[in-house]
C-alpha cells in the first residue's frame, strides 16, 4: 500500500461496545482503566504484531488459520509469541480445530477502544 493510499476500517456501532474504559473526554482515567489500555495500546505498538492484527482484521470471515498469516518476514516462534501478546491484550481470540488455531479480532474491545478516543463525546 502506498503512503497515499489509506484502508478502510469498518466500526462496530457503540452500542456494540463492551465498556471498558470511560471516553478520554470525561475525565482522568482510573489507575486500572489507563492500565488496561496501556497494555491494549502497547500490543499493537509492535509493527509485527499491527501487522498481524490487520491481517486476521481483513480475512474474510472475520477469522484467520494462523497458517494462513505466518509471512509477516519473522519466524513461526516469533509469530506464535506475538499472536499471544495479543491474546493477552484481549485484542484476539482463538480456537484450536484440529492442529490449526484460528484467530478473530475481539471486535467489541477494538470498539471499546475506539469509543474511549472518541473526543466528539
Amino acid at each position: 500500500m502506498s503512503k497515499s493510499e489509506m484502508a478502510e476500517l469498518s466500526l462496530l456501532d457503540a452500542g456494540d461496545a463492551v465498556p471498558c474504559c470511560p471516553p478520554i473526554t470525561a475525565g482522568e482515567l482510573s489507575q486500572a482503566d489507563a492500565e488496561k489500555m496501556a497494555a491494549m495500546f502497547k500490543a499493537l505498538s509492535d509493527p509485527v504484531r499491527l501487522r498481524l492484527f490487520s491481517r486476521i482484521a481483513s480475512f474474510a470471515g472475520g477469522e484467520a488459520c494462523v497458517c494462513d498469516i505466518s509471512d509477516v518476514g519473522v519466524s513461526q516462534p516469533t509469530v506464535s509469541h506475538h499472536l499471544k501478546k495479543l491474546r493477552e491484550a484481549g485484542l484476539l481470540t482463538s480456537e484450536r480445530r484440529g492442529t490449526w488455531v484460528y484467530y478473530q479480532v475481539a471486535p467489541s474491545v477494538v470498539a471499546a477502544m475506539a469509543a474511549m478516543l472518541d473526543l466528539r463525546t
